[in-house]
């Protein structure tokens, strides 16, 4: 891989085997865990698991009997927003 300059910092460009091996998209974000003897560990960051794992820690729980209608909430936001 060659490493390249980008405006004020360095960037990879990643190969297609790779990037499909990781099943990467443009906008997704990796952490490097690890740097073993010249060696990059990389992780791809789930930002949606993130999110969950966030969100449970909070303890939050719903009603029983809530039912999330996506018709209806659209609708609420048009009446608040005087959208047609």
């Amino acid at each position: 891989m060659l490493v390249s300059k980008w405006g004020n910092s360095l960037a990879v460009r990643l190969p297609k085997a790779l990037v499909d091996k990781l099943d990467l998209k443009e906008g997704d974000e990796l952490n490097v865990v690890d740097i073993v003897e010249r060696t990059l560990v990389v992780e791809k960051e789930d930002r949606r698991k993130a999110a969950v794992e966030r969100l449970s820690r909070l303890r939050w729980t719903l009603p029983t009997d809530y039912k999330f209608d996506r018709d209806e909430a659209n609708e609420r936001y048009r009446d608040e927003s005087n959208e047609p």
